[in-house]
């Protein structure tokens, strides 16, 4: 490349979130508060609770003589402006939320790593190079003959492998190196998490990008209307779409997934394990609980994009929304025309009529009050409320569940592994009070535990020696979530 077009592109780049972040005078405070409170614990906020950790921060700077006279809204505020945060405002919540931008994640992964920097050139990343190179050169090669050749030798090395484990040869990987290579593994897992937000604003991008098409098309059917009126989901089709409906379908098989937290527990239990930092070994034992946390975020967004721009089309309110633009390019177009003609400073001998309705700041309005309409005569005293399902789960979970022992349950299922479900739970440990003992799982995992996107089938054994069965939503419980149950439960022992 050129200097001169080096020179437009970092030009360019300079005017960016991320670069003006890490160029920002205050920029070193900035991004220990954003990875201090959205980064390295949650990845998202409510805006109240928000507000008030970082208030706390800046109090605590000011004690040190630091110069930050506005609040905590404010500098959000600002924040929100640069581009350094995203706030969002989730179905069903009662306040918007913060969450980082995916420059600003970025850009506090740079910062780590030139406070952590690798070794100029490892063992384990160079063996993954070449193991990369080697199996993306077996899987293009069409000549059958070297495929079984290298097959066959293949073969030949790991039967000599497993004679040399039978007779005692076994060579074990020293504990340098499997520290190494277990480093390498985190921080691939961890960009591979932040990957997902980088799949949500392609997400965000080709769906206004998809509108944009819609909206300037002048004929009566273009290509994207064709498509979607056809069932077409266009989102889902796209390069992003394939390519993470590919990765959700690998993250969420049974068998992968199984493989996976198997392979967790085995490395856990190594003793080389002891010498990785806290927050290293924390990363590790919440790893299939972040992907999967990060993963349902951007499978929400993509499903909400789908539904939404099929709404946006098969409602027809793309029409109203094209009729509008149109007539704003036609006003343009025709000032444009006139500019020539008609001087600013020309007194212009038209009359505007104005609109009728009566126009006010929604501060002034003033809200209703009930009370004022309220009728004179005394209360009555309204009818008992008809018992439904919800009502006596209710009062089962307040009065007969025996939620000491579930707890006690799930804490002997997480002993022998890193995450159990419900049907893992009822599977190890029959439900002793039948369908009062689901549901006391149920309440306990919406205390302690994470509520997924699927559904799983449990089964029990009523009084009535009648097994029955339900669908519910599927709910994990992990290890390193246990506090809550051991609260409930007590000692295991």
């Amino acid at each position: 490349m050129k200097p001169d077009k080096a020179l437009a592109a970092y030009r360019q780049m300079r005017q960016q979130p991320l670069w003006r972040l890490l160029a920002a005078a205050n920029g070193p405070t900035v991004i220990a508060l954003l990875q201090a409170h959205l980064y390295e614990s949650e990845r998202s906020l409510p805006a109240s609770i928000f507000h008030e950790r970082i208030e706390r921060e800046l109090e605590r700077l000011r004690n040190l003589g630091e110069d930050w006279p506005q609040t905590a809204q404010q500098y959000a505020a600002s924040w929100l402006g640069d581009g350094y945060l995203e706030r969002r405002f989730p179905p069903g919540s009662k306040e918007e939320e913060y969450e980082l931008a995916t420059s600003t994640v970025e850009a506090i992964r740079f910062i780590s790593s030139l406070a952590k920097p690798h070794s100029a050139a490892t063992e384990s990343r160079l063996g993954l190079v070449i193991d990369a190179l080697a199996k993306l050169s077996d899987d293009t090669d069409a000549d059958k003959a070297r495929r079984v050749a290298r097959l066959r030798a293949e073969q030949e090395r790991i039967e000599r492998e497993i004679t040399d484990i039978e007779q005692g040869k076994a060579v074990i990987l020293p504990e340098a190196a499997a520290l190494e290579r277990t480093r390498e593994i985190i921080a691939l897992a961890d960009n591979l998490a932040g990957d997902f937000r980088r799949v949500r604003d392609q997400f965000e991008q080709l769906n206004r990008e998809l509108r944009e098409r819609i909206m300037d098309n002048d004929g009566s059917r273009g290509e994207v209307l064709d498509s979607l009126f056809a069932g077409i989901d266009l989102i889902s089709d796209s390069d992003a779409g394939r390519t993470f409906s590919a990765f959700w379908r690998l993250l969420t098989d049974p068998v992968q997934s199984a493989a996976l937290e198997d392979a967790l527990d085995q490395l856990m239990s190594r003793d080389f394990v002891a010498a990785l930092d806290p927050a290293e070994r924390k990363f590790l034992l919440r790893l299939t609980r972040t992907l999967l946390e990060q993963g349902g975020i951007v499978h929400e967004v993509l499903q909400s994009f789908a539904r939404s721009l099929k709404h946006f089309v098969q409602s027809r309110e793309f029409m109203e929304q094209r009729r509008l633009t149109q007539l704003l390019r036609s006003a343009q177009r025709s000032a444009l025309a006139l500019k020539e003609e008609v001087k600013a400073t020309d007194t212009l001998n038209y009359t505007l009529g104005l609109t009728s309705s009566r126009l006010s700041s929604l501060s002034q309005w003033v809200l209703h009050d009930p009370a004022l309409q309220a009728l004179p005569d005394r209360m009555g005293e309204a009818a008992a409320p008809p018992i439904n399902l919800e009502s006596i789960g209710l009062l089962v979970a307040q009065s007969e569940i025996d939620f000491r022992t579930l707890a006690v349950n799930v804490q002997a299922v997480l002993a022998t592994r890193s995450q159990c479900s419900i049907a893992d739970v009822l599977s190890a440990f029959p439900a002793p009070q039948g369908l009062g003992s689901v549901i006391g799982l149920m309440s306990l995992g919406s205390r302690f535990g994470m509520v997924a996107q699927s559904s799983e089938s449990v089964s029990w054994l009523g009084n009535d020696n009648v097994l029955r069965t339900a669908t519910i939503p599927a709910i994990y419980f992990f290890k390193d979530q246990q506090d809550g149950l051991a609260r409930t439960g007590g000692s295991t022992g």
